[in-house]
């Protein structure tokens, strides 16, 4: 059973950072960071392939936003800069067990089997 820890987040003026962190303790093939505002359905963020460390981002976020990977302490982390009121949400930390060939075929959401707590992100305006 793979556990996922999500630490960072927290309240944030417009335009500054914060960073988030998920520690996993199995081995993915991806993972994946996903949102998730009051009354919306959970979106896709950004997620990174563990082998060749290759990104994809949401058109929401890509400039902004960085996802990295750490093997050694099994860690991905999200970089969140230059934020915006509507990257309020819940973010949450996600594990693909099985390797994607196509990198389009990381946002979906049911691709991901295990997923963290959730971490909350709030930006004020």
């Amino acid at each position: 059973q793979v556990r996922l820890v999500e630490s960072g987040g927290g309240l944030m003026q417009a335009g500054g950072s914060l960073e988030l962190s998920c520690t996993a303790s199995g081995r993915p093939a991806s993972m994946g960071w996903f949102r998730q505002a009051p009354g919306k359905e959970r979106e896709f963020v950004a997620a990174i392939r563990w082998n060749d460390g290759n990104t994809f981002y949401a058109d929401s976020v890509k400039g902004r936003f960085t996802i990295s990977k750490s093997r050694a302490k099994n860690t991905v982390d999200l970089y969140l800069n230059n934020l915006k009121p509507e990257d309020t949400g819940v973010y949450y930390c996600a594990h693909d067990t099985y390797w994607r060939p196509i990198l389009t075929a990381m946002p979906s959401r049911q691709n991901y089997e295990y997923w963290g707590q959730g971490t909350q992100v709030t930006v004020s305006s």
